[in-house]
């Protein structure tokens, strides 16, 4: 991979590029999104989620930043716990996703502390010190910079707070042929089936590979900044939780 080129999936695309593929991606499967969400991890990805909420520990009055926020379903669990006199951003750079979830968090009442701002994690368009907290769950693999993105994070995030992303990984060794079978020859026919979108989710099952390990995101968190660093294995590695503070 040169300066120039920059991974999709497996392919090496010109890095001016990614972004807009990444969006095509979504753009193709955001009516759909959180039905293929259900079945390709049969509701597990619900349990992800609550446990991510549950480790950042959000307090009430709290303002918290969600990358890559999507159809909302972070911010779902975020929003009460926040409160009224908090806030909640519900960040992406896909304005197909933020307009499905601003409309499905007003169908279920989450109205008043949230905002909803389409920006790009790598130029995240906030004041210095602005966030007690920043959730990004399934995001990051799809950013072309990642280490850049998480200087940005660090950059607007306060001091005394915490960064916690939650993003698919390397799963044990003794999982890995039935994740990969899985994932090459399933998945794709799944999305095909219920997204009419064979190749989006083939690019998922790609990008996943391409994705730093647990140890290597580790390294990047703290190049960036963070301390204290850590990360939590869920259901054999097949996705990770990694936290970060800054000081």
């Amino acid at each position: 991979m040169s300066d120039k080129t920059t991974h999709f999936g497996f392919q090496q695309v010109p890095v001016a590029e990614k972004a807009q593929r990444v969006r095509d991606v979504f753009d193709s499967v955001a009516t759909d999104y959180d039905l293929m969400n259900d079945v390709m991890s049969l509701g597990i990805h619900r349990l992800w989620k609550r446990l991510a909420i549950d480790m950042a520990n959000i307090q009430p009055g709290q303002h918290v930043l969600d990358l890559a926020g999507g159809t909302g379903d972070l911010v779902l669990l975020i929003a009460p716990k926040v409160g009224a006199q908090g806030k909640v951003v519900l960040s992406d750079i896909n304005n197909a996703m933020i307009r499905t979830g601003r409309a499905r968090l007003l169908d279920k009442g989450i109205a008043g502390n949230v905002e909803y701002i389409q920006a790009d994690a790598e130029q995240l368009p906030f004041p210095d010190n602005s966030f007690d907290c920043i959730t990004m769950a399934f995001g990051l693999r799809n950013v072309t910079h990642k280490q850049t993105a998480l200087d940005s994070m660090y950059r607007v995030l306060k001091p005394g707070g915490s960064l916690l992303i939650l993003e698919f990984s390397r799963v044990s060794t003794l999982l890995r042929p039935a994740y990969d079978c899985y994932s090459f020859s399933i998945l794709p026919r799944l999305g095909q089936l219920i997204a009419r979108d064979a190749a989006s989710y083939r690019y998922l099952a790609e990008s996943i590979r391409m994705h730093p390990d647990q140890k290597t995101l580790i390294g990047m968190l703290e190049s960036a900044g963070f301390e204290r660093c850590d990360y939590h294995n869920l259901t054999g590695g097949i996705v990770a939780i990694h936290r970060g503070y800054k000081f």
